[in-house]
């Protein structure tokens, strides 16, 4: 998942690293946003080497990727958490003010999950003013991760300290208990390159994110993941995914042949190019005056029919199907004539959906007829929905 952590003034902003270490090391991406008071315990230096992000810290930063930054972050985000949350900063939540960078992304985030950690004295923590601002934020949907007791910053023991970054983890992700550990999952991501020549190629827009995310969700719940990626320039660091580079369908087709019959189930969601040249020439083909190309393509084999064919009574086996028209129709029979488990349909007619972008609006169809419709979401959050989805299935099996 893509999470943000928000970071303000506190003398607990130096617990945050340890859960940007946390997290990333159970394969999320970590967005860190932080106020000028939080930049005097923790240094944008630490924040942004764990992350592997750049700080975002100003609204109208020069260095900022893009001009609307906070919506940027609204769009790429899953989720935010507030850790230390102030006193300030949960009155401004609690208030809708946006007056700097933290602020206005979480109010822009409004519809997203947010997590509150206070963090403070426990006189202000009690103060009128405080708890009426907390329960303002829990009518507002937002989840408040509760701070404990025990010694803090002023040297007296009470109420106020942060959640510990383990504590926080787990309010955040609910999955980290590995409830498909010991399952094996092959995933197809990316496109297919079907050559040419020595410079040219048959290929498609597919950027693999949505595989990726795939791959991710269901390594987040304990699975080993078989990552058959076509060529992208994505990568993956969790543990618990081996990635397996080709480049052309019959490449794809090779490895994913021999590795599911060892596999609990498969999703495929890589983008394989249906035909190939017959004839590939090893050098640059030099263009003629007057003289045009042609191409002779031969069919590429069924990745997904082929798996469906030899699929054993206690596989999972789920496929993509991007369509244009007659959507539902077209891919109610896919589901049928590969025999899937369930197809996720994404219609390129559909904003923000498809090849190249962060998001997805999907509905997955099943063998008994039900339909569920997905309101445009992440793909990270899709990968969620899909990987649920894989859990359940698995669980009525047994």
């Amino acid at each position: 998942m893509n999470i943000i952590i928000g970071i303000c003034g506190g003398i607990a902003a130096y617990k945050v690293p340890m859960l940007i270490r946390q997290l990333k090391k159970n394969g999320h991406q970590v967005q860190c946003v932080a106020t000028r008071h939080a930049l005097q315990f923790v240094t944008p230096l630490t924040l942004e080497t764990l992350s592997q992000r750049s700080l975002y810290c100003d609204l109208f930063e020069n260095s900022n990727e893009v001009s609307t930054e906070h919506i940027a972050l609204k769009d790429w985000g899953d989720m935010i958490v507030v850790a230390p949350a102030t006193a300030n900063i949960i009155g401004k939540m609690a208030h809708g003010i946006a007056d700097d960078a933290l602020s206005t992304l979480l109010l822009a985030m409004s519809a997203k999950p947010r997590y509150v950690c206070p963090a403070m004295n426990s006189d202000m923590l009690h103060a009128n003013a405080t708890q009426r601002n907390i329960e303002q934020l829990r009518k507002d949907n937002v989840t408040i991760i509760e701070s404990t007791t025990g010694e803090l910053a002023c040297g007296t023991t009470g109420d106020g300290r942060m959640a510990e970054p383990e504590d926080i983890y787990k309010h955040l992700i609910p999955c980290h208990i590995e409830n498909l550990s010991g399952k094996k999952f092959l995933i197809t991501a990316g496109p297919t390159y079907e050559r040419i020549d020595s410079v040219r190629f048959i290929g498609n827009y597919s950027s693999g994110k949505m595989g990726y995310a795939v791959a991710e969700a269901l390594a987040q719940k304990g699975a080993n993941v078989i990552l058959i990626s076509g060529p992208t320039h994505l990568t993956t660091s969790h543990p618990n995914i081996h990635c397996q580079r080709i480049e052309n369908a019959q490449e794809m087709y090779d490895a994913a042949t021999a590795v599911f019959p060892s596999c609990n189930g498969a999703v495929l969601t890589a983008a394989v190019a249906d035909y190939r040249p017959l004839h590939t020439a090893d050098h640059k083909l030099k263009k003629r005056d007057d003289e045009g190309m042609t191409l002779q393509l031969v069919q590429n084999p069924d990745i997904l029919a082929a798996l469906g064919q030899s699929k054993g009574p206690n596989q999972l086996l789920a496929g993509f199907a991007l369509e244009t028209n007659d959507e539902i129709e077209n891919a109610r029979k896919k589901l049928v004539r590969k025999n899937l488990d369930f197809i996720v349909l994404n219609s390129l007619n559909d904003a923000g959906a498809g090849f190249g972008v962060d998001t997805n609006k999907v509905t997955f169809l099943f063998p008994d007829g039900k339909t569920i419709e997905n309101p445009l979401k992440s793909k990270s959050a899709v990968a969620q929905d899909i990987a649920n989805i894989i859990e359940r299935m698995l669980s009525e099996q047994s």
